[in-house]
């Protein structure tokens, strides 16, 4: 039986050191919508155009360099592979479903990864990357359920509490629970408000059962949030923290994602207006919560 590494808050402090010089440091907007405060974090404006490139940076910047890079994703976590090893002078292979939005593929391939496809779902994709990265020389980099990864993505929350220490809370969205765990974990043990579709609940259902399951994944926001089961890692995180899990619909996503357009001129992808959906319902907790925009990769105009 193997024993699952967990990071900690020392984790993240020691990636914010490693990838500071190579990330964004992404703004905050202090607004008031529908008469209640509200701070955005406005990380799709991060270079790769989402969080992703954090987690990758700090993995292959923590261990030993390794000849080349493999992985799988529907799109982001490719993005901000590709570019995390252009950066390191790194080749890079990204496997992808066929069904990948053409935008995401199209900026993989920019950032100067091999593109490769492999059926219709991630789990095909990730089959197809793991017998590729048995190669010498090569290191599989996994998309959220690696302790390092999580580290990386959590240096964003970091940023909010340290410009933003008003903040009773941070609302996420949630794929395979690598960005919501590293929240969890830089925000200064701040409440962490994990959202995600109705149909596409990985985590929802796993708190629910206390264990991680397999989920339908059925969303506008799939090719963000497409996790079919939560990662150990981001699991064993957010299951002692101070967290609350809610769901929102189809049509409030797409709502929260055209109000994010027409009152602020944010163009983000539909999984970065999930969190901001719940909280247009008023259904997450708190007296000021920042709602944190994690992408805006999606073939979608205003």
């Amino acid at each position: 039986m193997t024993t699952t590494v967990v990071p900690d808050v020392a984790d993240v402090t020691a990636a914010a050191e490693r990838v500071r010089p190579y990330v964004r440091r992404t703004p905050l907007l202090r607004a008031e919508v529908d008469g209640h405060p509200l701070v955005l974090k406005l990380e799709h404006l991060q270079r790769t155009g989402s969080f992703k490139l954090r987690g990758a940076l700090n993995a292959l910047l923590a261990g030993e360099r390794p000849e080349q890079v493999v992985t799988a994703s529907g799109g982001n976590h490719g993005i901000g592979v590709a570019t995390a090893a252009a950066i390191l002078g790194l080749p890079a292979t990204v496997v992808v479903p066929a069904n990948v939005p053409e935008n995401k593929a199209r900026r993989i391939e920019a950032a100067g990864a091999r593109l490769v496809r492999a059926g219709s779902r991630y789990a095909d994709a990730a089959a197809t990357a793991h017998e590729l990265a048995e190669a010498p020389g090569a290191r599989y980099l996994e998309a959220y359920n690696d302790p390092v990864v999580v580290a990386g993505q959590g240096t964003v929350a970091a940023e909010i509490v340290e410009d933003a220490p008003e903040v009773d809370g941070i609302a996420v969205a949630v794929g395979g629970g690598g960005l919501a765990a590293g929240v969890a974990l830089g925000s200064g043990g701040r409440r962490t408000v994990a959202v995600e579709p109705e149909r596409c609940s990985c985590l929802h259902q796993a708190l629910a059962a206390g264990h991680p399951v397999d989920a339908e994944v059925d969303s506008v926001a799939a090719s963000a949030l497409g996790a079919t089961r939560v990662g150990e890692v981001p699991f064993a995180v957010l299951s002692g923290a101070p967290v609350a899990s809610l769901v929102v619909g189809e049509a409030e996503i797409v709502a929260a994602r055209d109000r994010l357009w027409d009152e602020f001129r944010l163009a983000v992808e539909p999984a970065a207006a999930v969190p901001f959906a719940a909280w247009l319902a008023g259904n997450v907790p708190g007296e000021l919560t920042c709602v944190l925009l994690c992408g805006a990769n999606a073939d979608w105009t205003p």
